[in-house]
């Protein structure tokens, strides 16, 4: 039986263990993309020292990084991203919030009226290369640095900062005393290198959306006062001076002269770093039987409800990792965090912060959105700026069907949400194409029902143009392919060609690339004669189920012939159907009584009301 323990000295030599197993891991796939294909990806190493004033939310920041150029290019600028730039009135953020016709409530007009002590910063006060002072200048949320020496293919450099910066009162996802009272929520804290790889720099300021990051590892000090206790990415490297939950004897406290203890987290084989704090966490440790130690960190002042509510989320989170596990590849690290912090629940490497104060099934959902990011985005890391659909669309799809199966729901179709909220965008004239840059839609509406659930939609209407099975091997397959990687859509398009045998380059192209819209319908019926119509722009393949007179029923298939082949299915297997073609007509053997398209629901049809046709 599992049961909750306090993290013993065990949990140390593991993590050791684990953070060698991890650069071991990552050596081997970069040695084999070198060997057996053009791909490459930069990698970076952090060693980032901090320390924290808690009364004025600021602190003073010293960041070594190695920067290894695996690209074929000569780099001679460098970029880094200072997210909590956006915190600023009059920053992009702000703007965009107060200019879009549907802002997120969240954000609103909130940034405008920060006053300079509410403000977020980060200000970089010396840069060297190599030793060599740099000059650089600060354009909003990013750091531009052009380089005296150029980085040469295959290169490694040093850069030393030395940087302040001010955590921002909270209002999207960084800050400081959320609405529920967690006192520092660290994301996007840190100036960040930005992502160089074979598309170029990616820079995009930050206004609201995604994010995209180096491959790399970590090792972060934190001097706080000695009454918080710390959550965050990564292994705790010296248990027995912080306690906190993670040491069961009493810890060996080694405060400084300001009243602080130190903290120093490992992190192998990330591409973020993220921590919070509070002096009020309860710390939680629940042991999976597979050797990962999950953390839960939520704050003790929570209503009776609230906390009974985090206790029983631990083993169902246990649940949800097993989940994940089976069906898409295994969790590679020791320990996952889920802490109370930031305003809803955003994903993060090894942990995710969420609000708190929820009934258990928000509270269960949260934790399975935010725990499926892990696979998709995290360890699948493509660039959620640019491809957000593949983020949150896949993240939701398999969120749902482990919600269904741990919570037994018993829902035919546990994504059938996404396809209503689809629907209605698409009735409302706001969709845009899935290819639209995650700060470019016109709408947050947009945005958000094209990521989430267009995005969720591919993957179930892949289930109904190639089959379950199919599908899932193909999830299997991306991940085994592609972890540790910056996977592109075609990445996906591409294993799932391999697995099924069936071409799919029109699927994608319609689906994300264009706004078409599926309506096929039972045009008519004349006795053993069936004619199909294709109303709506984009092609799919049919199922069809047939009702004969005498109340027998078939099930038929017919192909797209650009598949250039057909699912595994017991359907029968009729003559495929061409793009151009607006119509499709086939004789049956026995009079008919009722054509019904798709009976699945998975084929997100515009139009129900001419799926069905009975003869009178």
């Amino acid at each position: 039986m599992k049961k909750l323990i306090l993290i013993t000295l065990s949990l140390f030599s593991l993590t050791n263990i684990s953070i060698s197993a991890q650069e071991k891991t990552n050596n081997t796939r970069q040695e084999q993309s070198k060997k057996n294909n053009s791909y490459w990806q930069q990698h970076v190493n952090y060693n980032m020292e901090i320390d924290m004033d808690v009364k004025k939310y600021q602190y003073k920041g010293k960041q070594h990084l190695t920067y290894t150029n695996n690209s074929p290019d000569t780099l001679k600028k460098v970029f880094y991203h200072l997210y909590l730039n956006a915190f600023q009135p009059g920053s992009q953020m702000d703007i965009r919030s107060r200019n879009i016709q549907d802002p997120d409530s969240r954000v609103s007009d909130r940034i405008s009226k920060l006053t300079s002590s509410e403000i977020g910063f980060i200000k970089v006060k010396s840069l060297k290369q190599n030793g060599i002072n740099l000059t650089f200048k600060t354009v909003g949320t990013i750091l531009e640095v052009p380089l005296i020496t150029p980085i040469k293919p295959g290169e490694s450099v040093a850069f030393n900062m030395i940087f302040d910066a001010q955590i921002p009162k909270q209002i999207r996802r960084s800050g400081r005393n959320n609405k529920e009272g967690v006192a520092l929520s660290m994301t996007q804290w840190y100036p960040k290198m930005a992502e160089y790889d074979f598309e170029g720099w990616h820079t995009p300021p930050y206004i609201g959306r995604e994010f995209h990051g180096v491959w790399g590892n970590f090792d972060v000090t934190i001097h706080i006062d000695k009454n918080y206790t710390v959550a965050s990415t990564g292994y705790l490297q010296n248990p027995k001076e912080v306690g906190h939950g993670y040491n069961k004897g009493n810890p060996i406290i080694k405060e400084n002269k300001n009243k602080k203890i130190t903290w120093r987290f490992k992190a192998p084989n990330v591409h973020d770093f993220t921590w919070a704090a509070d002096p009020e966490y309860i710390h939680d440790i629940y042991e999976m039987k597979k050797g990962i130690s999950l953390h839960f960190f939520y704050k003790k002042n929570l209503s009776k409800e609230y906390i009974k509510n985090w206790k029983k989320l631990q083993s169902k989170t246990a649940d949800l990792m097993n989940y994940f596990s089976k069906n898409i590849g295994h969790y590679p690290y020791k320990q996952y965090s889920v802490i109370q912090g930031g305003d809803g629940g955003m994903e993060y490497a090894m942990c995710t912060l969420i609000t708190g104060k929820r009934n258990f099934d928000s509270l269960f959902g949260v934790t399975a959105h935010e725990l499926a990011h892990t696979w998709f985005q995290f360890l699948l890391a493509t660039n959620e700026t640019k491809h957000p659909w593949m983020d949150e669309g896949f993240t939701t799809y398999i969120s749902n069907k482990a919600e269904n199966d741990i919570l037994n729901k018993r829902r035919k179709n546990p994504n059938l949400g996404s396809y209503k909220s689809y629907m209605n965008v698409v009735y409302g004239n706001m969709e845009e194409p899935l290819t639209t840059h995650a700060d470019r839609y016109h709408t947050n509406t947009a945005y958000g029902v094209g990521s989430y659930s267009k995005g969720s939609i591919f993957l179930c209407q892949l289930e109904y143009i190639i089959g379950i099975e199919n599908v899932k091997k193909t999830l299997k397959r991306y991940f085994n392919d592609f972890s540790f990687k910056h996977p592109t859509p075609n990445d996906l398009k591409r294993t799932a060609e391999k697995v099924s045998d069936i071409h799919l380059d029109w699927y994608i192209n319609e689906w994300t690339q264009t706004t078409h819209t599926i309506d096929y319908g039972v045009k008519e019926i004349n006795e053993k004669e069936i004619t199909l119509e294709r109303i709506g722009k984009m092609p799919m393949p049919i199922d069809l189920e047939i009702t004969y007179m005498d109340n027998s029923k078939e099930t038929f298939n017919i192909p797209l012939r650009m598949m250039r082949g057909n699912k595994p299915t017991e359907a029968i297997i009729l003559e495929d159907w061409t793009f151009a073609h607006p119509t499709y007509s086939f004789t049956t053997t026995k009079k008919v009584k009722t054509v019904e398209i798709d009976p699945s629901k998975l084929m997100a049809d515009i139009n129900m009301n001419n799926n069905r046709l009975s003869v009178k």
